[in-house]
C-alpha cells in the first residue's frame, strides 16, 4: 500500500505550492552553472535489483526461520506488557521466551505499509521510503570524531552541530539522520534533547528520534509534535528510529520500550538485527539469513500489535568477523550476500528495507576505507536498499565520525545517484543525430549534441583529480583527503541556517529547559 498523505502546509507556506522535481539532472545542472550547492531529490531507482537466492533457497531459509520462531523462540526481556500482548495474540509464552505458531508473525506483518512518506519540516525535503526509492542518511552512533585538524578525540555538541550542517549542505544526502556522533560533553540523560533540537534547527531535512530509553523516545515524539502539530504527527510519519535486535534472538527492554513508544505514535521504526557473523550468528550466510529473518519477523509483528499500520522498515546490519582477532571486517563478500538475501525477503513481504552504507574498519580515510566502503555501498544500491544508514562519514568500525570521509563518501553517493537513474533511451539518449553528424572516422567533441550536453553528460567528482600529473603537481599535489578537508571547511563556512518559525523555536527551547530541569545530570 502506497500511502498518499497531505504535506504539513503550515510549516513552509512559501513552498506549499511548489513540488520538487524528482529528476536529478536539473539539480546537477543548476549546481554546476550557479556554483552553489543544491539538494538532489531522493533516488527513484530505474535499475533492477540483484537477486542472489532462487525459489528453492528462499523456501529453505524461510522454513528454517519458521522453525526458529516456533521451536527455539525469541526472548522479550524485562517487559511484562510485551509478553502479555504476545500471549493475547496467540503465541506460546514460556517465561520471557515467546514461541510463535507457524504463520503468526507473517499474518501480523500484513498491516505494515509497503511504502510511506517521512515528512520533513520543509515539504520539499520529505522522502518516500519503500518501493523503488533509496534514501541516504549519514553515519550513526560514533563516540569519537576525526576532526579537521586530524585529531581523533571524543565528539562534542559542536561536532554534532557541524555534522548536521554538513549533511544539510551535502547535495546527495537526503536525510539528516540521528546520532551523527555522540556529544559526550552533555549528560547522557539529556543529550538526546540537544541532538533532536539540532536536527530541527540546523536542517530542514527529515530526521531520526532517540531510542536509548522509552522516556527519550517519548521526548522525541513530544518535540516532533511541537514542530509539526499533534494531530499531524498522529496521522503521519515525521520520525524514523533505529531499533536494534540484541542478536542472537533477544529483544531487550530498552529497544522494546522505544519500539512501543514510536509504533503507538504512528512513527516509523527500523527493525535491524545487529549481526557480527561468527559471534552473533552462525558463520554461514544461510544460517545468518535464517536468524535475521526470524528476529526481524518477530519484532516487526510486535510493532503491529502496538498499532496496526504503523510504518516499519525491515533492516539488517551484518558484517563478518576476523576469526584471528575477533574484530569485525567490512566490505567482504559474505555481508553483501546477507544483504542481497534479506532484501529479497523484504520485497517478498512488501516491507521497506534498510541496510548498507559506506562501512570500513580503517582508522583513516585511506585506500582501505575507500575499498571497504565501496564493498558495502555497491551491494546496497544493487540490492534495492530503501533506507541507507551510515551512507557517509563512518570510520574505524563505527567508532569514529570523520569529517573528511564524510565528504569523500558524499561524492560517491552522488555517483550512485547517477547510476540508479538507469540508461536514458529517449530520443536524446539514443544520440542518433550525433552519430549521423559525426559519421565514420571523425570525433564527437565538436558535434552539436556533445556541445549541448558536455556539462551534464557524465558524473564529475568534486574531490577526485583527473588532470595531468603536471597540473596536479602545480596545484599543490593534494591528496583526496586534503581536498575533502578543504571542502568540509568551505561547506561549514558557506552554511546558512534554514528558517524556523520563531514561535516553534521558542516552544522547543522551553520544552528542553523544562525536561532538563526535571532531572539531575547523569553521565552513565
Amino acid at each position: 500500500m502506497n500511502q498518499k498523505i497531505d504535506e504539513p502546509q503550515s510549516l513552509s507556506p512559501e513552498n506549499s505550492s511548489r513540488r520538487r522535481s524528482r529528476g536529478g539532472a536539473t539539480a546537477r545542472r543548476a549546481s554546476r552553472s550557479s556554483g552553489e550547492l543544491v539538494h538532489l531529490p531522493y533516488i527513484k531507482r530505474k535499475i533492477a535489483e540483484f537477486e542472489i537466492l532462487d525459489e528453492e533457497a528462499m523456501a529453505i531459509i524461510e522454513g528454517n526461520a519458521d522453525i526458529v520462531l516456533e521451536e527455539i523462540g525469541i526472548e522479550f526481556r524485562d517487559d511484562a506488557e510485551a509478553l502479555a500482548m504476545w500471549k493475547d495474540a496467540g503465541a506460546d509464552v514460556q517465561g520471557e521466551r515467546v514461541h510463535f505458531p507457524n504463520g503468526l508473525c507473517r499474518e501480523l506483518m500484513k498491516t505494515v505499509p509497503s511504502s510511506f512518506i517521512q515528512h520533513a519540516r520543509n515539504p520539499e525535503r520529505s522522502v518516500e521510503i519503500g518501493g523503488k526509492n533509496t534514501v541516504f542518511a549519514p553515519v550513526y552512533g560514533p563516540p569519537f570524531v576525526r576532526d579537521l585538524e586530524g585529531e581523533r578525540r571524543y565528539a562534542t555538541i559542536e561536532d554534532f552541530h557541524n555534522f548536521v550542517k554538513l549533511v544539510y549542505m551535502a547535495p546527495a544526502m537526503h536525510h539528516s539522520g540521528g546520532t551523527v556522533c555522540e556529544p559526550v560533553d552533555i549528560p547522557v540523560n539529556k543529550r538526546h534533547l540537544d541532538m533532536v533540537y539540532a536536527h530541527i534547527k540546523y536542517s530542514d531535512k527529515p530526521f531520526m528520534g532517540s531510542v536509548t530509553s522509552p522516556e527519550r523516545a517519548a521526548d522525541s515524539v513530544a518535540m516532533a509534535k511541537i514542530l509539526f502539530g499533534e494531530e499531524f504527527v498522529d496521522q503521519n510519519c515525521v520520525l524514523i528510529s533505529l531499533i536494534n535486535i540484541n542478536s542472537p534472538l533477544v529483544m531487550d527492554e530498552t529497544m522494546l520500550g522505544a519500539l512501543k513508544v514510536y509504533a503507538r505514535a504512528n512513527q516509523a521504526t527500523i527493525i535491524s538485527p545487529f549481526i557480527v557473523g561468527g559471534a552473533m550468528s552462525p558463520v554461514t550466510v544461510a544460517g545468518t539469513l535464517t536468524q535475521v529473518l526470524a528476529e526481524a519477523q518477530a519484532a516487526i509483528a510486535f510493532s503491529q500489535l502496538c498499532r496496526p499500520g504503523a510504518p516499519v522498515v525491515m533492516g539488517t546490519f551484518a558484517t563478518s568477523i576476523s576469526m584471528q582477532s575477533g574484530a569485525p571486517a567490512f566490505g567482504t563478500p559474505e555481508p553483501a550476500q546477507v544483504l542481497f538475501g534479506a532484501a529479497q525477503f523484504a520485497r517478498k513481504f512488501g516491507i521497506p528495507f534498510r541496510s548498507g552504507g559506506s562501512l570500513t574498519g580503517s582508522k583513516l580515510p585511506d585506500a582501505q576505507a575507500a575499498y571497504e566502503s565501496a564493498g558495502t555501498l555497491w551491494p546496497a544500491m544493487l540490492g534495492g536498499v530503501n533506507f541507507m544508514l551510515h551512507a557517509a562519514g563512518w570510520l574505524e568500525g563505527g567508532l569514529v565520525s570523520s569529517y573528511e570521509k564524510f565528504i569523500m563518501d558524499c561524492d560517491q553517493l552522488a555517483a550512485q545517484q547517477k547510476m540508479a537513474s538507469g540508461i536514458d533511451v529517449s530520443e536524446h539518449g539514443q544520440a542518433m543525430d550525433a552519430i549521423r553528424e559525426v559519421g565514420p572516422g571523425n570525433h564527437y567533441l565538436g558535434c552539436a549534441h556533445t556541445q549541448a550536453n558536455f556539462k551534464t553528460a557524465f558524473f564529475r567528482s568534486t574531490v577526485a583529480d583527473n588532470n595531468s600529473f603536471e597540473q596536479w603537481d602545480a596545484e599543490g599535489g593534494k591528496r583526496v583527503e586534503e581536498v575533502a578537508n578543504a571542502t568540509a571547511r568551505k561547506w561549514l563556512e558557506d552554511y546558512k541556517q534554514p528558517p524556523l518559525d520563531p514561535a516553534i523555536d521558542e516552544a522547543l527551547k522551553a520544552f528542553i529547559a523544562s525536561r532538563k530541569e526535571a532531572m539531575p545530570d547523569a553521565f552513565t
